[in-house]
């Protein structure tokens, strides 16, 4: 297999990005796909909490760019899922530290390394975003179902058209949605946007649909992937679903509802 990286990114904060780059890629790993998951937010660093492996932070990003530490030696592999690593950001250096020429050399190391690289953005269009999707093959822009997270989002798609190696190339950069925190009562109330009225505004393919469910906030304060301290839970079960995706399969797309082995509202989108 061809190695793939993934940029999981959106224009506005605190959407689920870290959330969704650790839980694709436990379940990516899971499925036995050997997989690198990279943290791109310098001075804030949250990727290694959700991993559950800040306290096995030597090396990071910055210092394999810096020449500081090869990049096996930064590599975290995870404890649970054997073919599932880490490299962690710097928490001490600003983002400059991230150098164009640098991150291209280490994006290509992990490329010979891993089937799959996925990158977790920081929000905004700042210089670490713009790095973060710069060498990405395929992008999963995250968005909440709400206006201005999905306008935000939107404009992203801008930025992957324009700013990428693959868009100085003329090539297409393959571009998903993963809505998140999506209720569908509230969407039938009028309280959040409707799947199809985020799909209307961003005319992409739906990767898959994650809902609103206290799984999430309960997998990152134990330092887990959902997939891996939930894994039959609503959210886990819509991950791994949009894994799948990611690897060509055609899976049906649903709304896992909270209540265990029973789907929620089932509705014709057709996987991306």
């Amino acid at each position: 297999m061809v190695a793939k990286v993934i940029v999981v990114t959106s224009g506005k904060g605190g959407v689920g990005k870290t959330t969704t780059t650790a839980a694709l890629g436990a379940a990516l790993a899971q499925a036995g796909q050997n997989v690198a998951v990279v943290d791109f937010d310098v001075g804030l660093r949250n990727l290694d909490l959700i991993m559950g492996a800040e306290r096995r932070v030597v090396y990071d990003f910055v210092n394999v760019i810096q020449g500081n530490a090869k990049l096996n030696q930064a590599l975290i592999r995870d404890k649970r899922v054997g073919t599932l690593s880490l490299l962690a950001a710097s928490q001490t250096r600003d983002k400059d530290a991230l150098t164009e020429k640098g991150v291209a050399r280490v994006m290509k190391e992990l490329r010979d390394k891993f089937d799959w690289v996925i990158c977790d953005s920081p929000a905004g269009i700042e210089r670490g975003a713009l790095l973060a999707m710069r060498h990405a093959d395929i992008a999963v822009i995250v968005t909440n179902p709400e206006i201005s997270s999905v306008r935000d989002s939107d404009r992203m798609v801008g930025l992957l058209d324009a700013k990428t190696v693959k868009a100085e190339k003329d090539e297409e950069i393959e571009k998903h949605v993963l809505l998140a925190r999506y209720d569908p009562d509230r969407a039938a109330r009028g309280e959040m946007l409707a799947i199809d009225d985020v799909l209307e505004i961003l005319s992409l393919p739906l990767l898959g649909v994650i809902p609103e469910s206290r799984d999430v906030l309960k997998a990152s304060n134990l330092g887990a992937p959902v997939t891996v301290a939930s894994p039959v839970s609503a959210p886990a079960r819509a991950y791994k679903d949009a894994a799948r995706r990611l690897t060509g399969e055609t899976v049906t797309m649903t709304i896992p509802s909270d209540k265990r082995n029973l789907f929620g509202m089932l509705f014709g989108g057709r996987a991306a």
